[in-house]
């Protein structure tokens, strides 16, 4: 099937939020703190601005409560007196000319008394620099399974190290955006964003509305990686803020150096790895201690955080394993969810130590995955046992044989003798992601899905998953009608609007395919049972069917279904024990790379990406998934590097911010190896995430391999390169 919207974006005639048509607006820019840390002493606004013209919201004309409703409350709509990061919003303004309010901005200064910032995640915070609880610590999680200590005592090799990880911007193609305007006694917003019920709950709580007074609508959004799950519900509430006061129409466009500069990022991480093998390679205890930097605010990091810990010990057979976890206040930027959810970074840490245990031991690096590889009936660090069939000897030799492994390894050894300058190196990673919420997650959502049945016989899936580039739009039309045995051009899929469509979970963690597919397949069932046409019929006589409900005015026609966990799923969410997952999606990547000693630039040549992920739906936009995928894993790998200056990002530009071009992107073999699901639509799994987890160590341990030297942080910049290689 052809991606339903595809078209309509190759083309330009997709309608993004700065593209519609507003009549009467105003535009909304925000005033932002120039410091890390401190306390608000005065704004001053420039004499030469006639400041009557503007529309101007602070702390003050927030109706409610004064905060971002998230995991935790402790984030400010706008800062009334202290700051905690560089760009954190202070004011907003509005004004009908986009090129007055921008010098008006600039025109406003937010004078302040500085406090001691905190900026290193991995130190103790000195008592000046507490701003969260006694610690600053935003959460702490905890995962044991056996007797670490005494099979560290026993092994007959300890190996340590440590790994870290810096931060990655999203860099999705669409800058935020948000317009805002009042119909009645209700505030409307549409915009980019992820996930509409986060921005309705977030709104509800500020503004002190019902459901019924606050309405969310989701435009088309050039891509969110995580970037539009959370910030949205901020950029809302601004523009909301300012609609009001105004009694106007609102838009708020961000440029992209204030989009880099002021949203999330993926969260920094510092992973040590205290790892007991005996003679073979086999795993005998994992200890491993997990820091991330979670920034100003508290937002979405315990979630990342829980992710990170339960993917820290990797796809591996180990009985006794100690994960402990936390993450860390600094004044910079609060980091939110991006691809991969913490999952990438411990990952990277456990696939890096890997390779050193390999080569400590004089082990071959696919040997010693190959020893340790999860096997059904034996489990994770958590406990829960795998089942299910999944073959990861088979991935593993796959992606070997796909990539020529052995001879290329004996190839490049050949190479790097001879070669006065150039370095080339193979590299292995293996990996897994659990799909869909940890935990109790799915089942704390309740999501629910509907599917209607119009009066001509169509069908329309009303579910509030956002398309935001995967192909949403595409897999949910695929799953209703085959389904139901309809034509595709018989099947609709509404609007994520908050007055139109139930509540079914936000677009996040590869649930949307795997969860929200199998209730569409389930709201289908309802709506045939609703009918009394069972599923042995033609398409025409379901749609008679419809059209004879309508014709005899016997109201709306909708099937419905709530989510419900498969069976045997347990979890201890004191404990951290037990079913982490509904089911794990698992890979083995292969990187080859070449690194230039003139200029410590390394760059992949080559790229295998197996994976099983259940049943692939739709293959054009799988492989587009893990391709894309592992290009934005390439850059945060070798190249994305955040700078940040006084906590501040100060490369938050495209010409100092480096990401792969399409001069930068290898070859990105992709093979699918299909063991279906059957709690997930079609047999589906989660996919989006997958593709981020592996290629960071697989590259990093290609370079190893070239270079001789053991990497233990990324990106593998030319000035890290260079610090690496200098004796």
């Amino acid at each position: 099937m052809k991606r339903l919207e595809g078209l309509d974006k190759l083309t330009g005639r997709e309608l993004y939020i700065d593209d519609l048509p507003l009549e009467g607006h105003l535009w909304g820019m925000t005033v932002r703190c120039p410091i890390a840390r401190g306390r608000v002493r005065e704004i001053r606004f420039g004499e030469g601005t006639d400041w009557s013209q503007f529309v101007i919201v602070d702390h003050r004309d927030i109706p409610g409560p004064n905060e971002l409703r998230l995991i935790e409350t402790d984030m400010p709509v706008l800062v009334a007196e202290h700051a905690r990061y560089c760009h954190e919003a202070v004011l907003l303004l509005a004004h009908p000319s986009r090129r007055q309010l921008r010098h008006a901005v600039r025109e406003v200064q937010v004078l302040m008394d500085p406090e001691e910032p905190v900026f290193d995640f991995t130190c103790a915070p000195r008592p000046e620099q507490i701003q969260h609880g006694q610690d600053n610590v935003l959460e702490r999680l905890r995962i044991v399974k056996g007797d670490v200590e005494a099979a560290l005592a026993a092994a007959p090799h300890v190996i340590e190290g440590v790994y870290e990880t810096g931060a990655q911007e999203h860099l999705y193609l669409e800058n935020n955006g948000m317009v805002a305007w009042t119909e009645g006694d209700t505030v409307v917003v549409k915009g980019s964003l992820q996930c509409p019920y986060y921005v309705l709950n977030s709104l509800t709580w500020a503004l002190e509305r019902d459901d019924a007074r606050v309405r969310v609508i989701q435009a088309p959004t050039g891509g969110g990686f995580g970037g539009k799950e959370d910030y949205p519900s901020l950029l809302a509430l601004h523009a909301a803020l300012l609609a009001l006061k105004a009694g106007r129409p609102v838009k708020m466009i961000y440029d992209r150096d204030e989009d880099m500069a002021a949203t999330p990022k993926r969260h920094p991480s510092w992973v040590r790895h205290r790892t007991g093998v005996d003679e073979s390679g086999k795993l005998l205890a994992q200890d491993i201690e997990v820091i991330l930097d979670g920034g100003a605010y508290v937002t979405l990091t315990p979630v990342v955080l829980s992710r990170a810990i339960i993917h820290a010990a990797g796809p591996y057979a180990c009985d006794n394993v100690r994960i402990a976890g936390r993450a860390m206040l600094t004044n910079t930027v609060p980091y939110g969810a991006f691809r991969g959810f913490g999952a990438p970074q411990t990952q990277f840490a456990n696939e890096r130590h890997m390779d050193v245990i390999a080569h400590t031991l004089g082990i071959e690096p696919a040997e010693l995955r190959r020893i340790n590889l999860l096997r059904d009936g034996q489990s994770t660090s958590t406990g829960q046992v795998i089942e299910g069939g999944t073959d990861r000897q088979a991935i593993l030799q796959t992606a070997l044989e796909s990539s020529e492994y052995d001879d290329r390894r004996t190839a490049h050894t050949a190479f790097n003798t001879s070669h006065p300058y150039l370095r080339r190196g193979i590299g292995l990673a293996t990996f897994y992601h659990g799909a869909g919420f940890t935990g109790s997650g799915e089942v704390y959502l309740k999501s629910k899905v509907r599917v209607a049945g119009l009066p001509d016989g169509k069908i329309e899936v009303q579910t509030a998953n956002t398309e935001i580039g995967q192909g949403a739009i595409t897999v949910f039309t695929e799953i209703a009608a085959a389904h139901l045995g309809l034509p595709t051009n018989d099947v609709l899929v509404a609007e994520p609007d908050t007055h139109r469509v139930p509540n079914s979970g936000p677009t996040v963690a590869s649930r949307t395919a795997m969860v929200v597919g199998r209730l569409v397949e389930r709201a289908c069932d309802d709506l045939r049972a609703r009918l009394g046409v069972d599923s042995g019929t033609s398409d025409g006589e379901l749609q008679r069917a419809i059209v004879e409900w309508h014709e005899r005015g016997q109201g709306p026609l909708v099937g419905e279904a709530l989510y419900e966990p498969p069976p045997g799923i347990v979890w201890d969410e004191k404990n951290y024990r037990g079913d982490a997952y509904g089911t794990f999606a698992w890979a083995a990547y292969v990187a080859e790379v070449e690194v230039d000693l003139r200029s410590y630039t390394a760059r992949v040549t080559d790229f295998v990406a197996v994976q099983e992920i259940g049943r692939v739906l739709n293959p054009t936009l799988a492989l587009g998934q893990i391709q894309g995928g592992v290009v934005q894993a390439i850059g945060w790998a070798l190249t994305e590097e955040c700078q940040l200056r006084d906590g501040a990002m100060a490369n938050n530009q495209l010409t100092n911010y480096i990401i792969p071009t399409a001069a930068d992107v290898p070859p990105v073999r992709v093979v699918f190896l299909e063991n279906p699901y059957p709690y997930g639509a079609r047999g589906c799994k989660g996919i989006g995430e997958l593709p981020m987890d592996g290629p960071a160590p697989a590259v990093a341990n290609a370079i190893a391999e070239a270079l001789g030297i053991e990497p233990h942080a990324i990106p593998l910049t030319p000035p890290r390169l260079m610090e690496l290689m200098t004796p």
